[in-house]
């Protein structure tokens, strides 16, 4: 069955097909019903691969609007429809902020600052989870120590290369040590560094595959609170990337998406028999190991949690559209800084 919850929409199921019913969604499988959603329950739609959506439904979704994201089989983002809120002022006011480079640098020193430090909470969780200390812990601490270092040397002028070049280091650093952070890992799970396209191994299909999701939900985060997803401040532009979402994806990886699969790997809650190796190296997540832990995630995002800033508590699938309306907010000048969500 495909998950909804969080309001959102996520269709994994190969040849699944889509359409409209008065106020229902419809998802039939093989020519017959497996779902049937109230509409207004539905705030975005994320469909995998070979997912099929009838007109009549794109325009209900247009009309209420719903963002739809269309996704590669393993999460890649291919197309969207977007359902944009708010005024062309907001949008105005975002474009405007684009061409100003100190409030860029800004803006990019508190993304930076709060994926790091959500990274470092990772690192410094992990070694007081450790039992046995030893080694293993004393290593994640000093790693956490480096990022700490990291965070102090983000310029207050200079360039959002040399920002990058700092995000890029805590990053390596980060990395580097993610498998003393699982040390219960099934055998053939092990970490041994970062790879993207495509991943070559097991626990990099997992990470790839729900930072695809989390940017999903940023889209639809950043779209809902009347921004334009394609202009970023931290990310350059690029022709069909959205990097205005992509800035917003950093604050939330390490703690939503990260802790997520370290605590899979560490209590087995998936194996090597859930993946596939192709020839070449390329691993794949299986469609049934695929559809389970989305589940897990979603139920993962259903955590309440106090936002720090905001001081009100919400489940974790909303902090995307907090922090995207605090984004708006600063662009507006409603606020002076932007501020990142830290996870204690």
């Amino acid at each position: 069955m495909d998950e909804i919850q969080q309001s959102t929409l996520y269709v994994v199921t190969q040849g699944a097909y889509l359409h409209r019913e008065g106020e229902a969604v419809i998802i039939q499988i093989d020519n017959k019903v497996a779902a049937r959603l109230p509409m207004h329950l539905i705030e975005s739609v994320a469909c995998f691969g070979r997912v099929i959506i009838s007109p009549q439904l794109l325009e209900a979704c247009a009309e209420a609007l719903v963002p739809v994201n269309f996704l590669s089989e393993h999460g890649r983002l291919l197309a969207r429809l977007d359902a944009p809120g708010g005024g062309v002022r907001l949008r105005r006011a975002q474009y405007r902020r684009a061409d100003d480079l100190p409030w860029r640098l800004a803006f990019a020193r508190a993304v930076v600052a709060g994926k790091v430090q959500n990274a470092r909470g990772n690192l410094l969780r992990s070694a007081r989870d450790l039992q046995d200390g030893g080694l293993a812990v004393d290593d994640l601490r000093r790693a956490a120590i480096i990022l700490a270092e990291n965070i102090e040397q983000l310029p207050r002028g200079g360039t959002l290369d040399e920002i990058r070049g700092i995000e890029g280091d805590a990053a390596r650093i980060y990395f580097e040590h993610f498998a003393r952070m699982t040390p219960d890992a099934a055998e053939g799970l092990v970490f041994r560094r970062r790879t993207r396209r495509p991943p070559l191994d097991p626990i990099n299909a997992l990470l790839s595959l729900f930072y695809s999701i989390l940017t999903h939900d940023c889209v639809a985060a950043i779209t809902a609170a009347g921004l334009d997803p394609g202009v970023g401040y931290f990310h350059e532009e690029r022709a069909g990337r959205p990097s205005l979402a992509l800035d917003l994806v950093e604050e939330f990886r390490a703690f939503l998406v990260d802790r997520f699969v370290i605590t899979l790997i560490n209590r087995r809650q998936v194996g090597p028999e859930d993946f596939i190796f192709r020839p070449g190296g390329a691993v794949e997540l299986k469609e049934t190991a695929r559809k389970r832990l989305i589940g897990e995630y979603q139920q993962r995002k259903q955590d309440q949690r106090i936002h720090p800033y905001l001081q009100q508590e919400a489940p974790l699938g909303r902090f995307a559209s907090l922090q995207a309306r605090i984004l708006a907010r600063t662009i507006r000048g409603d606020i002076d800084h932007y501020v990142p969500v830290v996870f204690k």
